[in-house]
């Protein structure tokens, strides 16, 4: 450091850093172009209010104030940091040594059998649904379905949701190609998906240019719904032309990079009442008109908690009766209050629950009268778990449905979101086996949230370890 101030006595070095509002502030209601609006804002986003400051923990008192004024916070908004105060300033590290014994194994995901059959991702789908579980299984099954429907010239629509994508997206590459090519074809891109709205700009405004129909949305709620149609023009079996749907619907973004680094479900299917039900809510976002009833699809903000809800509350009623019950569900974060006050009431109804939040979790697990019959744990390894899973015992029905949404206030009541069912019974107990039993038996990844609030490591022995990610690499990989 005292190269960089020659001449000067350096009396001490710390690193420090600022987090600011990376809000945009659009009030979409009283604007004519959205679009033109969060480009104006995008430049000031650096400038936001600071809300936090990190020093490390070595820093003095007194150069701790002098950054507190600076940036007008108070003590409440200071975190001394012990270690590194940037690590994902660190991530490019491993790639420098080499030291493959210190990192983890290479992987080729695999592609399901359904889908090495036949040369036409259309035969395959129609031949039954089909799973994708990411990043074991390769994404490059969604990049085919979306390719190939851009170049056959059976395929006469195509309509898609826009969350986060990425700047250089063979997925838009592909939309643009079918525009081009004259399907019909229509984006839903959210704006407002927060660091990427520079990409998500671009990509609409080329989409436009060539000829496709781009939508924003519904004012005041994100569209975080991750949703693929395709309609295509078939031959029926008697003989008539017919219009087939063909519809992905997933846990995570249409993102490649991520789909290689975050664990998420897809479904392919060509069901018809899914279809139509996916089409609803197309045509809710792109169109104007009341919310029609779902067949399948739990949306919100409409049914999605609501059913969630009862769901819960049947586990319960069927406890009071001395019924089996049971609720496993996986998610990002777990904070809506009403839907925690009903996990409570089901545990103190017999209920044996099981979660497993990665993230930020607002219910107390294991609480004596309480939360007893509840478990919480969060696994934390090589991949980042995404996926959304919620199974409900049903009186052995055995409901189980993915999800784009993690049971918070926002996902439920400010965003648009889907929670699709798992109908095919073997895809179902992979769905049980791969996205709830395996994480539960995981003696390596876990950690188990107590009742004081405080989580702590599961360690297994080690005659026999289980690493959730380890096992579902070795089980799905090609």
């Amino acid at each position: 450091v005292h190269e960089l101030f020659a001449g000067m006595k350096v009396l001490g070095c710390y690193q420090f850093r600022v987090t600011r509002n990376s809000n945009l502030f659009v009030d979409e209601e009283e604007i004519t172009n959205l679009r033109a609006k969060i480009q104006g804002e995008l430049p000031q986003r650096h400038f936001g209010d600071a809300v936090r400051l990190e020093v490390a923990n070595s820093c003095s008192e007194a150069m701790t104030q002098f950054l507190l004024g600076q940036f007008s916070l108070s003590e409440s908004d200071l975190y001394r940091v012990a270690g590194p105060v940037n690590l994902v300033r660190l991530m490019q590290v491993p790639d420098w040594v080499l030291r493959s014994d210190l990192k983890f194994q290479p992987f080729n995901p695999g592609t399901p059998k359904a889908l090495q059959k036949c040369h036409s991702v259309f035969d395959s789908i129609r031949g039954g649904d089909i799973l994708l579980h990411h990043p074991y299984q390769s994404f490059n099954s969604v990049i085919e379905l979306l390719e190939q429907s851009a170049n056959d010239p059976l395929v006469v629509a195509i309509k898609m949701t826009v969350y986060r994508t990425g700047t250089d997206s063979v997925l838009m590459q592909s939309l643009l190609r079918a525009a081009q090519n004259g399907k019909e074809v229509t984006v839903v891109v959210e704006l407002m998906a927060r660091f990427d709205e520079e990409a998500n700009i671009g990509w609409a405004t080329k989409l436009e240019e060539v000829g496709a129909h781009v939508v924003y949305g519904v004012v005041g709620y994100k569209t975080h719904a991750k949703m693929l149609m395709i309609v295509r023009r078939e031959e029926g079996k008697a003989g008539n032309s017919i219009l087939r749907r063909y519809v992905h619907l997933g846990t995570g973004n249409y993102h490649p990079k991520t789909a290689r680094l975050y664990s998420d479900f897809g479904l392919l299917t060509c069901n018809e009442e899914i279809g139509i039900d996916t089409n609803e809510v197309f045509k809710q976002l792109t169109g104007l008109g009341r919310a029609q009833t779902l067949t399948h699809l739990w949306q919100a903000p409409f049914t999605l908690q609501p059913n969630v809800v009862t769901a819960i509350r049947a586990e319960a009623e069927a406890a009071r009766a001395g019924k089996r019950s049971r609720i496993i569900a996986k998610m990002n974060s777990l904070l809506e209050p009403e839907t925690i006050a009903t996990l409570y009431e089901a545990s103190q109804a017999g209920v044996k629950i099981d979660l497993i939040v990665r993230g930020v979790c607002g219910l107390r697990a294991g609480v004596k009268g309480l939360s007893e019959n509840i478990s919480v744990r969060s696994i934390i390894g090589r991949q980042l778990e995404h996926h959304r899973v919620f199974y409900f015992y049903a009186g052995g029905e055995e409901k189980v449905y993915l999800s784009s949404a993690d049971w918070m206030e926002r996902n439920f009541f400010r965003r648009i979101e889907l929670a699709f069912p798992v109908l095919d019974r073997k895809l179902k107990r992979r769905v049980i086996a791969e996205g709830l039993q395996i994480y539960l038996t995981d003696n390596t990844l876990a950690w188990e949230l107590g009742p004081d609030g405080t989580y702590h490591q599961r360690r297994g022995s080690r005659t026999s370890p289980h690493s959730s990610q380890a096992e579902l690499i070795e089980l799905l990989q090609a």
